[in-house]
């Protein structure tokens, strides 16, 4: 199985890990900072190094209780690696840092934005997506007006600003569904069969379960802006923000 770094530190920017298995250009580690994609987060890139050769990690995705990495195989400006890194090779592993740093940002603002909406309205979400400082979310609204959007919008900056610290748990399946509101989503897309559940916690505004990577405090978000909305049912509501 791949150990899974990003779980508890997401400021784990490079990393050192054993090859374990390999299939044409895609390689499993014994274990990995690159988080591959879920709940709305996409994947990370970045490299792996084997001996001064490096190959650009273009994909991520779990698979079981592995990882798995797909290398670029076409020459770039990096010294370009000559087929794949063996089984039992040591590697080290780089993040696009930049890249990942802004998805926490949008990630967690999301978390705010929907303790926000959960606080003051009681409204589950509905769905939702994100890339690198834009990304929107679905609730389980009837109506949504400017001065509603508007209100949400200063109540999640308020917050923001608040610094509130964030923090990331891995508990028991029992213990964690303990928790009131635990599941924020209208449908629970936590598999029946998973032992552990991991929760993020926005400590006084959020609790819920999620497996994504966060900013340490919500100051790190910086400032949100909601750049649109709509209708895409009549209980589903999209908020569309920014993060500036």
């Amino acid at each position: 199985m791949t150990e899974l770094l990003y779980q508890l530190d997401a400021y784990l920017k490079d990393f050192d890990a054993t090859v374990t298995e390999v299939n044409a250009d895609v390689v499993a580690l014994d274990r990995t900072a690159f988080y591959p994609g879920g709940g709305g987060q996409p994947h990370d890139f970045g490299t792996l190094e084997v001996d001064g050769q490096t190959w650009q990690v273009v994909k991520v995705k779990k698979e079981g209780d592995k990882v798995w990495h797909t290398l670029s195989l076409t020459p770039t400006s990096l010294p370009q690696g000559d087929g794949t890194p063996a089984v039992g090779a040591r590697v080290h592993g780089a993040l696009d840092w930049e890249r990942r740093y802004k998805l926490m940002r949008t990630h967690s603002a999301l978390h705010v934005l929907c303790g926000v909406v959960w606080r003051d309205y009681g409204a589950q979400v509905t769905g939702g997506n994100m890339e690198p400082l834009d990304a929107r979310m679905d609730f389980e609204f009837e109506r949504m007006q400017k001065e509603l959007v508007s209100e949400i919008e200063r109540h999640v900056n308020e917050g923001i600003q608040k610094g509130y610290n964030v923090s990331a748990k891995i508990l028991p399946r029992e213990e964690a569904f303990k928790i009131p509101d635990l599941i924020r989503t209208k449908i629970n897309l936590l598999p029946p069969g998973i032992a552990e559940v991991r929760t993020v916690n926005i400590e006084g505004l959020d609790l819920q379960a999620d497996g994504g990577t966060h900013v340490a405090n919500t100051r790190e978000i910086g400032r949100v802006k909601v750049v649109g909305y709509e209708s895409k049912g009549k209980i589903n509501k999209r908020i569309r923000i920014q993060v500036e």
